[in-house]
């Protein structure tokens, strides 16, 4: 016997592991605004970057790092090479803060979660996500989440 709760596309329960903690909009978006070395990693697909939106840090003279916590093809493998990759790239020290986003906050705390273990103090989820919770008629962007907030953003 199978476990469909299992199987199906995200159904999953959320491991346990350390990080920074969750963040709200005007948290993550003070957190950015007020330490010049804050960095907000986008972890959604290419396709949500492309048809959902991005981020617009441009006020605030940075820009996202944007890296597939999955891809078309399941879980992106090469995740936290590339990320490690990026942040040395970016000049992002371990004591510096980095901020994951996904759509609603399941991927992007398991990111944060896989940034702590690497010894990153201040590895933050975005909880309320791009789009934020799902209102009683099943939509997004109208509870919570970047887009709800009123944070700046733009469409490809």
């Amino acid at each position: 016997m199978t476990d469909d709760k299992a199987t199906k596309p995200g159904n999953f329960d959320m491991p346990d592991g350390n990080y920074g903690g969750d963040l709200s909009s005007s948290e993550t978006w003070q957190l950015l605004r007020d330490e010049p070395a804050a960095l907000l990693v986008d972890v959604r697909t290419q396709v949500e970057w492309q048809l959902i939106g991005k981020p617009d840090l441009s006020e605030l003279d940075k820009e996202p790092f944007y890296l597939q916590w999955v891809t078309m093809n399941g879980l992106n493998e090469s995740f936290e090479d590339e990320l490690l990759a990026g942040l040395q790239e970016r000049g992002v020290c371990e004591s510096d803060p980095v901020i994951f986003m996904c759509q609603s906050g399941g991927r992007s705390k398991m990111a944060a979660m896989q940034l702590a273990a690497k010894g990153f103090t201040r590895s933050y989820n975005y909880s309320e996500g791009f789009e934020g919770d799902m209102d009683e008629h099943r939509h997004r962007n109208s509870v919570n989440g970047w887009k709800a907030s009123g944070l700046p953003w733009y469409q490809t």
